[in-house]
């Protein structure tokens, strides 16, 4: 059985994305779990947010790193995140896509037993 990605995006996500790095370079992805940050994806040029230690790298979309506050990783380790877009403006105000009048946000799903035992590896921020 071939390794099961942790992460996707739907077709919306990714030409958003495109938009995105057409204007701003390479980006990266976080997405916190606290009421503070906000639980929604952000955005950023790459390496402009300083990840904290044990957050977790989930994969990639477009080759953008999408990383995890390490506490919310272990809440939604079984889940599969897939990346899609909402119109208007979310709760991040610091978010890449903003000015484009959307939010990135994420919808999971459970994780069955024959996937979690394929899962891609993570990543850790050490």
């Amino acid at each position: 059985m071939q390794t099961i990605k942790r992460i996707s995006a739907t077709q919306e996500a990714i030409e958003l994305i495109k938009k995105v790095a057409e204007k701003h370079g390479e980006l990266m992805f976080y997405q916190a779990g606290g009421c503070c940050e906000g639980t929604q994806p952000q955005c950023f040029v790459k390496d402009s947010f300083y990840l904290r230690y044990a957050d977790v790298c989930i994969g990639k979309i477009l080759d953008y790193e999408f990383w995890v506050d390490k506490d919310l990783f272990i809440y939604w380790q079984h889940a599969h995140f897939t990346l899609d877009v909402s119109h208007g403006f979310g709760p991040g105000g610091f978010s890449l896509e903003t000015p484009f009048g959307k939010t990135f946000k994420v919808n999971y799903r459970l994780f069955s037993e024959e996937e979690l035992a394929n899962l891609e590896p993570v990543k850790l921020n050490e």
